[in-house]
């Protein structure tokens, strides 16, 4: 796909890990926004606890070659035994909508 690829990661930090969790996705933050194809990673508190990384790559391609490199092994190992579930991953595109000039 050539359009932008969005992507949210939820992370959900087990009981008295939120911090630990938070520093571990800080730390990637520049790193991951010197990759290319990265105009934005953003990191967000939800209101029920959960960290939320709000992603925009130009392309779904560049998105994965991101999967594979030192930012994100850094995150995954980082990560080892601080979360109470998976992290969940949504891929998502912008749907065109002719009748509003500001959509795709």
């Amino acid at each position: 796909m050539d359009n932008p690829c969005i992507v949210i990661a939820t992370f959900a930090p087990k009981p008295g890990q939120y911090d630990a969790v938070k520093a571990v996705l800080q730390d990637a933050i520049p790193d991951v926004h010197r990759e290319e194809g990265c105009e934005l990673y953003a990191l967000h508190e939800e209101v029920e606890g959960m960290l939320v990384l709000v992603e925009k790559w130009a392309t779904r391609e560049l998105w994965q070659a991101h999967l594979e490199l030192e930012p994100v092994a850094r995150i995954q190992s980082g990560l080892e035994g601080l979360l109470a579930r998976d992290v969940e991953v949504r891929e998502m595109y912008g749907v065109a909508n002719s009748s509003y000039p500001g959509s795709l």
